[in-house]
């Protein structure tokens, strides 16, 4: 059994983008066009801009399948560009406060700022999105359920507090921010309008909620094993995302431990463990964590994302060559992406949660998965 990893590689105006997974089990049928609505989704939302008019988004798969079935052998793919114009793209001329232009100049001692942005675009989390929306697969074939929503956006604050309902694919499908509350779309709307005016960008928070996930998922032998850690890192590795926080997150801190531990009851069920009736919880203060491991609530994450550091206005910046003062580079942009990023969101937990899964009830075939997850199940109702 091979440990499940994930790769990319790829540039923004290159020729395509390529994803590598390794350590899917044999025997997990995949549905493309399931990857394909998720990489259409990361593409919309309010405020996008005109790169999104011009990419068709899907995956094409280049190995580790038959009959529709994965191989456990490495499964390629690639999410195809549109906009191939890497080689004829002008140099940029200053760089942009905020993204990574300047200081990955001096890393790499290159002189055209165009050979760091290109890797370094958000354009990459597409092939981000495809890998999480092929595991994904295997994580929903086991009731897990992982689902990304926009709660802020600039100053407009969203009400979308308490567990899911039946109808939050079709609220969220139907809000332009992909926003559980469509009280608060009007206002968000109005946000990005006037940012787009001034030449401005905005950012706000997201946050995923993942249901049906096993007790028990991460460890604690080391810091690094912690699911807090890893998917505390997952989440940072977006673009400009600068806050994580579980459950009660930051508030936490505030309070005292009465108003912010979970109590743990009885009678009840684990949550999300049919079949169990000796514990449950008072609250999911936790987020659905504690110790580092999946207690089987709720798992609640939110991330903050800055404003994309890519303004009309052209923020003060010099010119690469003279030193002299020159505003910014402009290059394409979104006013905002924080509907994309709940998206990207959505994927990177989803990876890293098929990584822990995977770690826990691996095997060489989904029947050997299967057969782990259940004796498991049934030692967890037993206790």
């Amino acid at each position: 059994m091979t440990a499940f990893t994930w790769r990319t590689a790829g540039e923004s105006h290159g020729k395509t983008l390529i994803g590598m997974l390794e350590g899917l089990p044999a025997g997990l049928p995949l549905d493309v066009e399931r990857v394909n609505t998720e990489l259409r989704r990361r593409q919309g939302g309010y405020g996008r801009g005109g790169r999104m008019k011009i990419e068709q988004d899907h995956v094409v798969l280049l190995s580790g399948i038959k009959g529709g079935e994965t191989l456990g052998t490495p499964l390629a793919f690639e999410v195809p560009n549109r906009d191939q114009t890497l080689e004829s793209l002008p140099k940029p001329i200053s760089p942009r406060p905020g993204h990574v232009d300047l200081a990955g100049c001096w890393k790499y001692e290159h002189r055209d700022a165009r050979a760091v942005l290109e890797r370094a675009s958000a354009r990459e989390t597409a092939a981000r999105v495809a890998a999480a929306g092929l595991v994904r697969q295997l994580l929903e074939s086991f009731g897990i359920r992982i689902f990304g929503h926009v709660v802020a956006l600039g100053a407009i604050q969203a009400d979308s507090k308490g567990p899911l309902g039946s109808d939050a694919d079709a609220v969220r499908q139907a809000s332009p921010f992909y926003c559980l509350d469509p009280k608060a779309d009007a206002g968000m709307k109005q946000a990005v309008d006037q940012a787009k005016a001034e030449g401005d960008t905005l950012g706000g928070v997201f946050e995923v909620r993942v249901e049906g996930l096993p007790p028990g998922l991460g460890g604690f032998g080391q810091g690094s094993e912690r699911l807090t850690s890893t998917l505390g890192a997952a989440l940072f590795s977006i673009p400009a995302i600068k806050g994580v926080e579980f459950g009660l997150g930051f508030e936490a801190a505030r309070l005292p431990g009465s108003s912010v531990h979970d109590g743990i009851v009885s009678p009840g069920g684990v949550a999300g463990v049919e079949g169990s009736k000796k514990f449950t919880r008072s609250s999911n203060r936790a987020g659905g964590l504690e110790g580092g491991l999946t207690n089987g609530q709720c798992l609640i994450v939110r991330a903050a994302m800055k404003p994309i550091s890519t303004l009309r206005q052209g923020l003060p910046s010099i010119d690469f060559e003279t030193g002299e003062p020159e505003p910014a580079t402009y290059q394409r942009s979104d006013v905002t992406a924080v509907p994309a990023a709940s998206v990207v969101g959505e994927a990177v937990v989803a990876l890293e949660l098929c990584r822990a899964f995977l770690a826990k009830f691996g095997g060489d075939s989904m029947v050997s998965v299967q057969s782990a997850y259940s004796r498991y199940m049934a030692q967890v109702r037993g206790l």
